[in-house]
């Protein structure tokens, strides 16, 4: 599929995955980093998750979405594939944005990892205590 002027873009993040996302009408074809959905993510509850937002919005087999992502791991991909979708399907659709909202699909996940602290092993454990 190649970047075309019709084509909706829009930006979704989770942990730290960034998720460029270009939307637009046709038949259902989906592209991850230049593979197909199957080929780049073989869990299927994963498949699940980035599908989600199509489902609830009924627009399964009518759009056509290539993705580029990167940073962090497969779930963390997942997931912003999954934002993004969903604020690209309100660009389309403005009618979907209240359905899509109202699943919590538009809310961006600020869930992060925290980070170490001095002192500490990790961010919160404490080295091993020894008595003697």
């Amino acid at each position: 599929m190649k970047y075309m002027t019709d084509m909706i873009y829009s930006t979704g993040r989770r942990k730290e995955s960034i998720a460029k996302v270009w939307v637009k009408n046709g038949t259902g074809q989906f592209f991850v980093n230049k593979k197909s959905l199957k080929d780049y993510f073989k869990d299927n509850a994963l498949r699940m998750i980035i599908n989600q937002p199509l489902e609830v919005s009924k627009k399964l087999d009518s759009i056509d979405i290539k993705v580029t992502v990167l940073g962090g791991g497969m779930s963390g991909q997942a997931g912003a594939i999954k934002h993004g979708i969903a604020r690209a399907l309100t660009k389309i659709d403005p009618n979907t944005k209240e359905v899509l909202k109202k699943n919590g699909f538009l809310t961006r996940d600020s869930r992060t990892v925290e980070r170490k602290k001095y002192g500490r092993a990790k961010a919160r454990r404490s080295f091993q205590f020894s008595k003697r």
